[in-house]
């Protein structure tokens, strides 16, 4: 085996360390929000959209995925399996489309995407001031402490003042609003977003061209079996038939 071909071996069994690592967090994620003694009141919020539940979901089948694609990609690279090698290649370009897809769609819908969390937020709001859930206290911690705000308005929330990130004194007595946070984040970085989306698809690409080269080796060394001479041939015994 070449060096390129050496370096990209261990390019792609460093990738597919992180990205198990990446879809069991994933998985382990989506099964605690699911599951969790703490998050499982999440699910008895009367919504009238399922965006939560899908998400858990999502979360869940993503991280599975990135799991199979990572056991795959790292048996076909120590094992220079030249089947599995085309099976990751495959599963993996099917990925970056998704990747730009999902990139693309984030971007040209972030106003939509904006608007259904600020109602998904207002929900959690007015159903925690009215049953102190545990489970709808931690949903506005990790609103609070996602976009650093708390409440609908900028003054003192009394109602939700334990949900509130930790701070300053000037922090205790005014706040930013959650709905106007989380449409500003969305409206001036959602070329961020894009952005990220678009670096991973190109991590995922250099990574595509390793395993390409990798099975590219593989293919020309089954191609050409070292050369050897039977005992007892013609051509080592010297004689002509």
């Amino acid at each position: 085996m070449d060096c390129c071909a050496q370096m990209c071996k261990c390019f792609l069994i460093l990738f597919n360390i992180l990205f198990a690592k990446g879809g069991f967090g994933l998985v382990a994620l989506g099964l605690w929000l699911r599951f969790g003694a703490e998050t499982r009141g999440f699910f008895d919020i009367d919504l009238n959209t399922p965006e939560f539940n899908i998400g858990v979901i999502v979360l869940v089948v993503t991280g599975v995925l990135m799991l199979v694609l990572a056991v795959i990609g790292f048996c076909s690279t120590c094992n220079n399996s030249k089947s599995a090698l085309g099976v990751f290649s495959g599963l993996l370009s099917i990925l970056i489309i998704t990747e730009i897809t999902a990139g693309v769609m984030a971007f040209i819908w972030s106003t939509r995407v904006s608007d259904e969390l600020v109602y998904f937020y207002d929900t959690i709001y007015v159903q925690y001031v009215n049953t102190r859930s545990p489970g709808q206290a931690v949903t506005l911690k990790l609103f609070h402490n996602a976009f650093d705000c708390c409440g609908v308005s900028e003054t003192i929330e009394v109602f939700v003042r334990d949900t509130c990130p930790e701070g300053s004194f000037l922090k205790l007595i005014s706040n930013s609003s959650c709905p106007i946070m989380i449409r500003e984040v969305f409206n001036t970085k959602a070329s961020l977003v894009l952005g990220g989306f678009l670096g991973t698809a190109g991590i995922m690409t250099l990574v595509l061209v390793c395993s390409c080269v990798l099975l590219r080796y593989v293919s020309v060394s089954y191609k050409s079996p070292p050369p050897y001479i039977l005992l007892g041939s013609p051509l080592s015994t010297g004689k002509m038939i």
